[in-house]
């Protein structure tokens, strides 16, 4: 994939990127444990970047903006809805628990349109990024549910991060929390989503771009391989 504009949304805390974290160095060496060459690494890339890469082009093939604006147009909502819950699914990015109440949520014609109408709003609609975000919030959150809640954390942020990479960061809570806390971030949380945290979250994520750009092979390209240092560090597969 092309290098895009990396374009992060501003920081949260004044002066949260010039602070110097001590777990900063350490993060590094353990993502070089498992990818010494950074994230140039042949393994890096097959492993944490291919997939989700591959994800971003089957979005813009299928769901790039005019493409999606003009399955808005005819009214062809459900054919938006499958789009977008098959693409994830093959980059498997949400739970199990979390994809089935997803599907559940758009199968009606009114969640399909709902879910439709609010996600490009999301990701190409006018406004503040901050008033978009809040609507795509309040829509998951208007959408039908049977067992399991579909505003979650990696639902609300999942197609955004497959969608614009440039831009959006995927949030899965438990390994990005740990990430932070190993790394001496103060990171926010609560379990429902908000706009004041999801701005943390992207503090967090430029102060890691700024420490890793100084290294060699660790300039990041987008948020692909920013998630992916975060996974490396919080998630269970990575206890080194």
């Amino acid at each position: 994939m092309a290098r895009t504009a990396f374009l992060p949304f501003p920081p949260a805390g004044a002066g949260a990127t010039n602070v110097i974290y001590l777990g900063a160095a350490h993060a590094r060496r353990k993502f070089e444990l498992f990818y010494p060459d950074g994230f140039e690494d042949e393994t890096y890339l097959v492993a944490e970047r291919s997939h989700k890469d591959r994800a971003h082009l089957e979005w813009e093939t299928e769901l790039g903006a005019a493409d999606f604006r003009k399955l808005l147009a005819r009214g062809e909502f459900r054919d938006v809805a499958d789009a977008a819950v098959r693409i994830e699914a093959r980059a498997s990015l949400l739970s199990t628990f979390e994809r089935m109440a997803l599907r559940d949520a758009v199968k009606s014609p009114a969640g399909a349109r709902l879910f439709a109408t609010e996600l490009y709003g999301f990701l190409h609609g006018p406004g503040s990024a901050q008033r978009r975000f809040n609507d795509w919030l309040e829509a998951l959150g208007d959408l039908p549910q049977r067992q399991s809640r579909v505003l979650t954390w990696p639902v609300a942020t999942v197609f955004g991060f497959i969608a614009r990479p440039d831009r959006h960061l995927l949030f899965k809570p438990r390994a990005t929390r740990r990430a932070a806390h190993l790394y001496g971030y103060a990171l926010g949380y609560d379990a429902r989503p908000s706009w004041a945290l999801y701005q943390d979250l992207m503090t967090f994520a430029g102060v890691v771009r700024r420490d890793l750009d100084r290294k060699p092979g660790f300039k990041s390209r987008d948020m692909i391989d920013l998630q992916s240092f975060m996974w490396v560090q919080g998630a269970p597969e990575y206890e080194a």
